[in-house]
């Protein structure tokens, strides 16, 4: 049996990352695979890349990791601009390797890992979709095949939404691993994915999936991106602190507590 740890949507929040690490190593994790938007957001995305260099046998490119890494895109967002110019030169030609898509093959299931979806990084798929948004994830696309045809997916793994989540219709399995650096689901506890199974068995053997929530210290990451001057980084605070994304913050009335300052 092999133990795989699925992470996604770090967005530069390095407290947050060593924290699910520690715990999937807790848990014997085999092997770490990551799906992208590893920087952006976060005070420290160059080193959430150094670690994700180090640490994670695989990582399908995100949405971010296209733009961070494209010099000629022109960025007049002063939080964008900062995210892309806390990267290294290096930091940039590696998620510019990145494959848009994974397969591999456990307890008999051909299981595809992508970023969003099997469109685009920047297509987003959400959790209350129509049955043609669901069948496209198990579909060829020239995003799945860009490097050659690949197997027909029984599992499909994505990120890019912040909502864990997963459904099984018609015996295919749908999951969403969560964030492990910005849940927007509103549990503000880190997420992520452990997959269980035999590797590379062709034959249908135990199978299992289980999401694993994991708290962390936020006041040691809302510290960094305070004495960094992120941009952004009240809002970045109030998202880590309530799990709710930015755009509901004025509609709920949410602000950082005082007590926290």
């Amino acid at each position: 049996m092999v133990r795989i740890a699925v992470v996604s949507d770090v967005h530069g929040n390095l407290t947050a990352y060593r924290a699910v690490l520690e715990d999937a190593d807790r848990r014997g994790a085999d092997v770490v695979l990551n799906l992208g938007d590893v920087a952006g957001k976060g005070p420290r995305g160059s080193e959430c890349v150094q670690l994700t260099r180090e640490r994670c046998a695989l990582t399908v490119m995100g949405n971010w990791e296209v733009v961070l890494s494209d010099l000629s895109r022109r960025m007049t967002h002063p939080g964008m601009q900062w995210w892309r110019a806390e990267l290294s030169d290096d930091d940039r030609a590696w998620m510019r390797t990145l494959p848009l898509a994974h397969h591999l093959l456990l307890s008999g299931r051909q299981v595809r890992f992508v970023h969003a979806s099997t469109d685009s990084p920047f297509t987003r798929i959400w959790r209350h979709h129509s049955q043609e948004e669901f069948d496209s994830f198990f579909a060829a696309t020239p995003l799945t095949e860009r490097d050659g045809p690949t197997p027909t997916p029984d599992v499909v793994v994505y990120g890019d939404l912040h909502h864990a989540y997963s459904e099984v219709i018609d015996g295919r399995t749908l999951i969403n691993c969560g964030s492990a650096g910005n849940p927007l689901d509103e549990d503000p506890q880190l997420s992520y994915l452990l997959l269980e199974g035999e590797l590379d068995s062709p034959e249908r053997a135990p199978f299992s999936y289980q999401f694993v929530r994991v708290p962390y210290d936020v006041d040691a990451e809302v510290a960094v991106a305070r004495d960094l001057a992120m941009p952004l980084a009240l809002e970045y605070e109030v998202e880590l602190r309530t799990g709710v994304y930015r755009s509901l913050h004025v509609e709920r009335g949410l602000r950082t507590p005082p007590a926290e300052h």
